[in-house]
C-alpha cells in the first residue's frame, strides 16, 4: 500500500513519516537548513505479513503544490496532517480538495502536536476537522491524536496499527491492464545508468520488458527493478518503483513523463474532458482561459475550449476540451487538478474521457454521443456503446489505447465483426454498422444507376471515392465481398452493377457485338486495335470504337488505352499475374514499397512489350487495383479481380 501524507506547511508531515518509518525523508541541503520540505521524500516500511508500506511525503508550502499533487497521484490511502495549536489550515483545505478532485476515497487523519496542547484544544480542532470531512469521502475517517517527536507514543502506535490493517485488506489492483508508471524522479548511478522512479498506476513490468518514454517515443529495456525498496524481478500497480532503464539517457527524460507499455505510448495535443470547478475557487471560465494542468507528475499550461455552454461558473460541471502547447500522454479515467492562471490556488480537477480530443467538430452531436459512450465505457466497461457509436469500425490499436488492456483481456461483443489491416491492427464493428455501410454502397449504386443507365457500373475502386473515399480499404474489401457474397451486388470484369441492372444491345449490336468479343477473347494479352477489328468485319471504324464503348460501358469489356479494348478473361489472367509477382517481390524485400511490381518484371511474365505491359499496369492503377509507388505498382490491401465466364 502507498500512503500520502497531505496537509498545511509545518504541520509534521515529515516528523510523523520518520516515527511511522524510521526514515528521514528530507533529504536536501536546503530542506534540512530550512526546515520544510521541498521535494517528494519517500520511505518504506516492511509489515509483519511481508508486505512493505510505502511512504510518500509531500510539502506543505503554497510554491509546491505542484509538487504536492505528482506525489499524491496514485496513493492507495492518505494520511491528512493537522496540527493541534495551528488547526486547520489554508493548505490544509487546499490539499484536501487535491485528494477529492483525484479521487482519494481511503484515509484518516493525524492531529499532531497534541503535546503541546491541552485536551480542550484538542477535542475543538477533532472537531474542526469532522467538519472539514463531513461532505467528502472522508467523512468518518479516524482520527489519532499523536505526539511524533516522543519516543513510543501510543498515538503513532496506533497509527501504525491502523495502516497494517489497511494495507492487509487493500484490494488489489487490476495488473491486467497495461502497464503506466508517471515519472516523478529521474537520476543516474555510477555503474548502472538511468534510473527512473514513480508510481506504477497499472499492470505490471518484468526484467527485461520493453517501455516507451511518452511523450517523446524512445524505446528502453528494463535493466533491473526496486519494488517498494526492495530488488525484484517484476513490479505491480500499486507499488513504488525504480527503473534501471537501458538504451535512455538521463537527459531525455523529465518529472512528468511516463514510462508505460509500447501500445499506450501515443500522446496528444488535445483531451476532452469532464471539468469541475470548486464552489469557491472565485473563477469563471470563458472559451481559451488558460489553466495550470496538473495530471500525474506532469504540469503544463492548457487554454479551455467549452464542449457545452459558453462558461463554467464555479461549482459547475461541464465538458471541455484542455489544448496543450505539447503532446501530454493520459488515458480516459485519469483524473486531473487545475489551478488558477497565476498558479495560486487550486480551482478545480477532474476526468480524462477521450486523450485524442479532435480539432474539429468538437461540439457535434456526434461527439457528444461518443463522449457519453466513453463516460459509460469508464464506469463499466460498456464496449458495445463504443462499437455502436463507430459507424466506421473502431481500430483494436485505439481500444487498447482506450481501455489500457492487451487484446486478450478485451470482452468484445460475441458478434463483432473483425477485419484484419495492415500493421497488425484490426477494424472492429458492430453488426448493425456493417450493415448500415454495406447498404451505403447499396444506395449509391442505384444513384449511379439512374444517372448512367447506360454504363455497367463504376470500377470497384471508383465506387469507394462515391460512397467515403476516407474508409479503410480493408473495410471496404470486406463489405464488397459480403455483398457478393449475399447477392446483393455482382461484379463484371471491374465494374459493380446491382443485379436488377443491365445494359441491353440492340438485336443488331449484339451478333456484330459477339464476333467482337470473339477476336479479343482470341487475342488474349495481345488483342487488336480498333481499326484492325474494322478491317476483319469490314466494319466502318467509328461504328467498330462506337460499338466497343458501349461494351465498354456495360462492363463486357476494358479500354486500356484510346482504340484498344481487352476481354475480362484476358484481364482477369493478367490481374493473376500481377497479384503472383507482387506476392513474390513482397518475400524478398523488407523495405517500404516491397511488393511493388515493376515494368520490366511485369513485360518478361506477360510476354508483351514494355510499351504494352506499362499501359496494362497503369490501367490497373487507374481502375484502383493496384496504386503507383515510385517505379512501381503496389496492389492494393485486399485487392481482388472477379471475372465469371459468361
Amino acid at each position: 500500500m502507498i500512503v500520502g501524507t497531505a496537509g498545511h506547511i509545518d504541520h509534521g508531515k515529515t516528523t510523523l513519516t520518520r516515527a511511522l518509518t524510521g526514515v528521514h525523508t528530507d533529504r536536501l541541503k536546503e530542506e534540512q537548513a530550512r526546515g520544510i520540505s521541498i521535494e517528494l521524500g519517500y520511505a518504506y516500511l516492511p509489515l509483519a505479513d511481508g508486505t512493505v508500506l510505502g511512504v510518500i511525503d509531500v510539502p506543505g508550502h503554497e510554491k509546491f503544490i505542484r509538487t504536492m499533487a505528482a506525489g499524491v497521484t496514485g496513493i492507495d490511502f492518505a494520511l491528512l496532517v493537522v496540527a493541534a495549536d495551528d488547526g486547520v489550515m489554508p493548505q490544509t483545505r487546499e490539499h484536501l480538495a487535491i485528494l477529492r478532485l483525484l479521487g482519494v476515497v481511503r484515509g484518516a487523519v493525524a492531529l499532531t502536536k497534541i503535546d503541546r496542547v491541552d485536551g480542550e484544544r484538542a477535542a475543538q480542532v477533532e472537531l474542526d476537522i469532522r467538519a472539514l470531512l463531513a461532505d467528502t469521502a472522508l467523512a468518518g475517517a479516524p482520527v489519532f491524536g499523536v505526539a511524533a517527536t516522543r519516543d513510543g507514543d501510543p498515538g503513532v502506535a496506533a497509527l501504525l496499527a491502523h495502516l497494517s490493517r489497511q494495507a492487509r485488506d487493500l484490494p488489489r489492483r487490476d495488473e491486467r491492464r497495461l502497464f503506466r508508471l508517471g515519472v516523478d524522479r529521474v537520476f543516474t548511478l555510477p555503474g548502472q545508468g538511468t534510473i527512473v522512479t514513480g508510481t506504477a498506476l497499472a499492470g505490471r513490468v518484468k526484467v527485461g520488458d520493453t517501455l516507451q518514454l511518452a511523450p517523446g517515443g524512445q524505446t528502453s529495456r528494463v535493466r533491473s527493478i526496486h519494488a517498494q525498496n526492495r530488488a525484484a524481478d517484476s513490479g505491480l500497480a500499486g507499488q513504488r518503483l525504480a527503473l534501471n532503464l537501458g538504451g535512455i539517457a538521463r537527459e531525455d527524460i523529465e518529472r512528468g513523463n511516463w514510462m508505460v507499455a509500447p501500445a499506450l505510448a501515443a500522446c496528444s495535443e488535445r483531451i476532452d474532458a469532464e471539468l469541475t470547478l470548486l464552489p469557491d475557487c472565485g473563477l469563471t471560465l470563458k472559451p481559451w482561459s488558460p489553466l495550470h494542468v496538473h495530471l500525474g507528475a506532469a504540469h503544463q499550461v492548457a487554454r479551455v475550449v467549452m464542449l457545452d455552454g459558453e462558461q463554467l461558473a464555479p461549482g459547475q460541471r461541464g465538458r471541455v476540451q484542455l489544448v496543450f502547447d505539447t503532446p501530454l500522454h493520459a488515458v480516459p479515467g485519469d483524473r486531473f487538478v487545475v489551478r488558477n492562471p497565476q498558479a495560486t490556488l487550486t480551482v478545480g480537477g477532474g476526468l480524462v474521457l477521450d486523450p485524442f480530443g479532435p480539432a474539429r467538430k468538437r461540439r457535434s452531436p456526434a461527439r457528444h454521443a461518443w463522449l457519453d459512450a466513453l463516460a459509460a465505457f469508464i464506469a463499466h466497461d460498456d464496449y458495445a456503446a463504443l462499437l455502436a457509436l463507430s459507424p466506421s469500425g473502431l481500430r483494436l490499436s485505439l481500444l487498447l489505447r482506450l481501455s489500457q488492456l492487451p487484446a486478450e483481456h478485451i470482452a468484445l461483443p460475441p458478434d463483432t465483426r473483425k477485419i484484419g489491416l495492415r500493421g497488425d491492427d484490426t477494424l472492429l464493428l458492430s453488426p448493425a454498422s456493417f450493415e448500415v455501410l454495406g447498404q451505403r454502397i447499396v444506395q449509391a449504386l442505384d444513384g449511379f444507376h439512374q444517372r448512367a443507365p447506360d454504363e455497367a457500373g463504376p470500377e470497384l475502386w471508383r465506387l469507394k471515392r462515391i460512397v467515403d473515399s476516407d474508409m479503410e480499404d480493408a473495410l471496404w474489401s470486406a463489405l464488397v465481398a459480403d455483398l457478393l457474397e449475399r447477392g446483393d451486388l455482382r461484379q463484371r470484369g471491374a465494374s459493380l452493377h446491382l443485379p436488377s441492372h443491365s445494359v441491353e444491345l440492340r438485336p443488331e449490336e449484339q451478333a456484330v457485338a459477339g464476333r467482337l468479343l470473339a477476336a479479343l477473347e482470341q487475342g488474349a494479352f495481345d488483342p487488336p486495335w480498333v481499326r484492325d477489328l474494322g478491317r476483319q468485319f469490314a466494319l466502318e471504324e467509328g461504328e467498330t470504337r462506337r460499338l466497343l464503348r458501349k461494351l465498354a460501358k456495360a462492363g463486357q469489356v476494358s479500354q486500356i488505352v484510346p482504340d484498344l479494348f481487352y476481354h475480362p478473361a484476358a484481364l482477369a489472367r493478367l490481374a493473376q499475374l500481377v497479384a503472383s509477382l507482387a506476392a513474390g517481390a513482397e518475400q524478398a524485400g523488407a523495405q517500404p514499397g516491397a511488393g511493388a511490381v515493376g515494368a520490366a518484371a511485369f513485360r518478361d511474365a506477360c510476354g508483351l512489350g514494355r510499351k504494352r505491359a506499362i499501359q496494362v499496369l497503369e490501367f490497373f492503377d487507374r481502375v484502383g487495383y493496384t496504386r503507383r509507388v515510385g517505379n512501381g505498382h503496389l496492389l492494393r490491401p485486399h485487392a481482388a479481380w472477379s471475372y465469371r465466364a459468361a
